[in-house]
């Protein structure tokens, strides 16, 4: 039997429904569903089956040293029983194994997991290994049909990553969680990747804070004909010059000269996945959003993998090809446009073997997906397409004008050449046509205006800029940031898009860079993924890559445990911080976030005992204290982030207790109404299925019912509705004066 192992379930579906050019039958194994068709069975896995972690002794925080934590032993354990159960029967009848994974440092080292399980039931199985950037009918028969070796040294980076990771994340949160108080569900997290990408952001709020603005004048005039010039000098840092040239300016403007010139832009290149997530950005998506729905895409057959940081096409890649399948459908133009033109590809400063660039691999209908599927879906098309266009070319006008001697400029461009731009509406830029003018003409002056503005801090990173800056640095892997940038969001780190770091946030990075600075640099991090990827290239082992992890992390606690009372100064002002939701209206002391002793969470007046202002709050999810602040009450609003959940914005926390007191006083009201009903002598169950069809489910709606109307609906008697009717008023009223 030939077993074929897939990373995921559908793409080892697709698999074999390609292989097999039919229908395959499907059995389950264990519970796991495999295709079967002539001696071949397809399975596919659900990401990692085994993961690392510690011998079970390990658990206990409090008992555990942080030293220990950094030298002991690792294991691997079975994180999917029922999946390595099934691979490790069907392994058993297998006489070779054909590992399908994605082709990346993760995906060698999922094949290899998957491969020793099979291993361990068969000893003497055969392996190979199949390639693909695409789960296309083409992709997947060219890789059977010329299977290569299992990349164990790549697999060896992925696990040593692993290990890194776990040893890393594991001492240091540790450490940071324990010193802080901040333990249980809300603990504080540290990894190697994690910090110094916070500290980006952390540093970046700080410039903003730390910015001064300046003042400086700029100077406008309207002129005839439409047309507004701008002083030469742009911005004037001296109030009084600027006052003196304005002041001065006459009725009559001069052109001095005119100067046309071509631009050319060129087509952006080929999608890696770092301007993908950027792109993506742009339109509105978050960096795991993007990555999520781009491997839906992949794995349903219409995009190339996602993971990749190639930006040249391969020779072998028929662009011309691949563009005629989109010669019907909504892309049908576009489509045509770049077949009649020469169709020379651009080429980005990255050159990888594994991967191409992202492309899209088939034609879609809008029907056929979800919204944001399609927005990601089109976004790739558009980019494949733009790649392929000629140039966008312009006709730049720089006109220099004249008033009283003081220089001023206009510029103008008008598009002659869409080129690629007509494909591509993400990178917009406007045209800025210039009326007909003739060096020498006079222009009357129509108004003219002195602005006085200030300089403007540096803006926070968005999501994709930080994406791109990460990938500059070395921080993280093409297929790691976007989850990296998920945990800060999830660890309440920071907030909104772009970030902001929380308090919390500050006090852990100010911590670190006071006393353990080389956490939150990128160096040591950038040395590590260095090692990572001599270990897939055969230069170095996976054990001298971790143990030399090892050594760097012990230098670091070093400085920890040295400061560790200040760092836990540090840090626990921090996180009281980020639970003050406000002031008190009643007493004016700090509104703050507590723990009740059963666990239960609420707002408490600082003031307390004197005062016991209290605002209950949800018993699930991380609490996030955001910047926005209710007009009202002038507390901060609140979002509740749950694992694996969209955060719920609660908002103002005593806007959305009033609500939820309005809502319980209308529901016991209504409740009241309805058994009031019930209690009216005369109306038994079967009238009060005849009322609620006719739509009276209360006493209130009883008693303004037209009685004759309700008469006819429910075959009752005009006189018993209206005698009802003036019980059901009295009962009512002597309700509602209760």
């Amino acid at each position: 039997m030939h077993l074929i192992i897939a990373e995921k379930h559908n793409v080892a579906k697709r698999i074999a429904q390609i292989l097999a050019g039919s229908k395959p039958k499907v059995k389950r194994v264990h519970g796991i569903e495999a295709f079967y068709f002539d001696d071949k069975v397809v399975m596919g896995l659900s990401g990692h089956i085994v993961g690392v972690d510690y011998p079970p002794g390990y658990n206990n925080w409090q008992k555990v040293d942080y030293r220990d934590l950094i030298h002991a032993e690792v294991v691997t354990r079975p994180t999917q029983g029922k999946i390595v159960s099934a691979l490790h029967d069907l392994g058993k009848d297998a006489d070779r194994i054909t590992i399908a994974t994605d082709y990346d440092r993760e995906g060698e080292l999922i094949g290899v997991e998957a491969l020793r399980i099979a291993e361990d039931a068969n000893p003497t199985i055969k392996a190979d290994r199949v390639r693909f950037s695409a789960i296309t009918k083409g992709e997947i028969q060219d890789a059977f049909e010329s299977p290569g070796e299992v990349d164990f040294d790549l697999a060896s980076s992925g696990e040593a990553r692993q290990v890194v990771d776990l040893i890393w994340g594991a001492a240091l949160t540790r450490f940071i969680s324990i010193t802080s108080g901040r333990l249980g569900k809300g603990f504080l997290s540290v990894g190697r990747v994690q910090s110094p990408t916070l500290a980006l952001i952390v540093d970046r709020e700080k410039e903003i804070e730390a910015f001064k603005p300046q003042p400086y004048w700029e100077i406008s005039a309207c002129l005839e004909k439409d047309l507004r010039v701008k002083h030469e000098k742009g911005r004037i840092w001296e109030g009084d010059l600027a006052r003196s040239i304005f002041e001065e300016l006459g009725e009559v403007a001069t052109v001095v000269s005119i100067k046309e010139k071509t631009r050319t832009d060129r087509p952006p290149a080929p999608f890696d996945t770092t301007a993908f997530i950027s792109a993506a950005s742009g339109i509105g998506f978050s960096a795991a959003n993007a990555m999520r729905i781009a491997e839906w895409l992949y794995t349903s057959g219409f995009i190339s993998y996602p993971r990749t940081e190639n930006t040249v096409y391969p020779k072998t890649l028929d662009l011309r090809a691949l563009v005629s399948i989109f010669k019907k459908g909504p892309f049908r133009e576009d489509a045509e446009r770049v077949l009649s033109g020469p169709m020379v590809p651009t080429r980005g400063k990255r050159f990888s073997t594994d991967h191409p660039p992202i492309y899209p691999t088939a034609p879609a209908a809008k029907a056929d997906m979800k919204p944001d599927q399609w927005k990601i879906y089109e976004l790739v098309v558009r980019r494949f397409l733009a790649t392929l266009s000629g140039p966008s070319r312009w006709i730049v006008m720089n006109v220099r004008v004249e008033i009283d001697g003081q220089p001023f400029r206009a510029t103008g461009a008008r598009q002659i050449e869409a080129g690629w731009r007509a494909c591509y509406p993400y990178s917009k830029a406007a045209e800025e046509i210039l009326p007909q003018l003739s060096e020498g003409e006079k222009l009357r002056v129509l108004g003219k205006e002195l602005e006085e503005k200030e300089t403007q801090p540096p803006s926070r990173y968005g999501q994709g800029r930080l994406v791109k800056l990460m990938d500059e640095l070395g921080l993280g892997t093409k297929s790691t940031r976007h989850e990296i940038i998920s945990k800060l969001y999830a660890r309440a780190y920071v907030q909104g898009n772009p970030m902001k770091p929380t308090n919390t946030a500050y006090a852990v990075v100010e911590a670190l860079q006071q006393h353990s600075p080389n956490i939150t640099k990128p160096d040591m991090t950038r040395t590590l993924e260095e090692d990572m990827t001599k270990i897939a290239n055969g230069h170095v082992g996976e054990e001298a890559v971790i143990e030399e992890s090892r050594s760097m992390l012990d230098a670091v606690f070093d400085d920890l445990l040295r400061h560790q009372e200040e760092i836990g100064t540090t840090l626990r002002e921090g996180l009281r911080t980020d639970k003050i939701v406000g002031l008190c209206q009643i007493c004016g002391h700090e509104l703050i976030i507590r723990r009740g002793r059963r666990g239960s969470r609420f707002i408490g007046c600082a003031g307390y005992p004197d005062c016991t202002f209290t605002l209950p709050l949800p018993k699930f999810g991380m609490i996030v204290v955001t910047d926005k602040a209710c007009e009202e009450h002038g507390m901060q609003q609140i979002r509740i982030i749950n694992k694996g959940k969209r955060p719920w914005d609660l908002g103002c926390p005593k806007c959305n207790f009033d609500q939820w007191q309005a809502k319980k006083a209308e529901e016991a009201k209504k409740k009241t109404e309805v058994d009031l009903l019930a209690k009216i002598p005369g109306i038994g169950p079967k009238t009060l299925e005849k009322l609620g069809a006719a739509g009276v489910k209360t006493a209130l709606d009883l008693a303004g019912a037209e009685a004759e109307a309700l008469a006819e609906k429910t075959g009752l008697t005009k006189k018993k509705i209206s005698s009802w009717q003036l019980l059901a008023k009295t009962m009512v009223n002597e309700a509602q004066s209760c």
